[in-house]
């Protein structure tokens, strides 16, 4: 029987992390790193690894940056390729990047009439699309130890729809294409759970709200709605990822986790 410490313990593994410098990524990123894990980093072509690379500095773990534009389908396809050529293994996929727009990218955020299918094709591709593509793709090796795990990052508005009351006096939104692409991870999650087992676990995190110094209206009212009284910090998603991606989950597939304060309980 293994102790706690054992089942977390990620040595010889290898975690492949999309998006890996972004906000949640790089929390991401550390904590592997700090259960022993080796790290594959994805981002977008010029992305800056440097000041992830410098804080893995105190890890004893590989790491390899991959740049690919997770938008297109033939760097996606390169970036198999590459994997494949550097023999590098892939025992835990993160689906962790995700385009959410900017308030000012025309027809995003904006009324039903105004969001533009070129913006639900771009959503769609990298926040469904991409994650479909890259489990197909690399789930030889992550069944090749028989202990495989795929971790979706979903939202709660994939289960939820937004309370677009909330976003009234700001230039915040939630357009039709989040929503519809993450809702879409969380029923992926449920299909590849099924087709994948024994060899490979699949599930999902759907994050809440996370502070990154929204309008004050907005931050009251969503703290207004969440039991535990505020939003998340990265820091709140470090335990789920080091329990989905270690073996204290080996029991665990087709799940879809809220990691939200309670928001999804009402």
């Amino acid at each position: 029987m293994r102790t706690v410490q054992q089942l977390m313990d990620m040595s010889g593994r290898t975690v492949l992390i999309t998006g890996a410098t972004g906000n949640l990524g790089q929390h991401m990123v550390e904590t592997i790193a700090e259960l022993n894990g080796n790290l594959i980093l994805v981002d977008r072509p010029d992305s800056n690894y440097s000041i992830l690379l410098e804080k893995l500095k105190i890890y004893k773990c590989n790491i390899e940056c991959i740049e690919c534009d997770l938008e297109s389908d033939n760097h996606r396809t390169e970036m198999v390729h590459k994997i494949n050529n550097l023999n590098l293994p892939v025992n835990v996929l993160i689906n962790n990047a995700a385009f959410g727009g900017t308030t000012d990218l025309q027809g995003w955020v904006a009324p039903l009439e105004g969001q533009t299918i070129k913006t639900w094709r771009r959503a769609m591709e990298v926040n469904l699309t991409a994650a479909f593509d890259l489990s197909k793709s690399l789930l030889p090796k992550l069944k090749k130890n028989r202990n495989g795990s795929i971790i979706n990052i979903s939202s709660i508005y994939g289960s939820s729809s937004p309370v677009h009351s909330m976003y009234e006096g700001t230039k915040m939104g939630n357009p039709a294409a989040y929503s519809v692409s993450k809702g879409g991870v969380i029923q992926l999650t449920r299909w590849l759970a099924t087709t994948s087992a024994p060899d490979v676990r699949v599930n999902t995190v759907s994050p809440g709200g996370v502070f990154r110094n929204q309008p004050e209206q907005f931050v009251s009212k969503y703290e207004e709605r969440t039991p535990l009284g505020r939003m998340a910090t990265e820091e709140d998603f470090k335990g789920i990822i080091a329990y989905l991606a270690s073996d204290l989950s080996k029991y665990v597939t087709g799940q879809n986790i809220n990691i939200d304060g309670g928001w999804s309980a009402w």
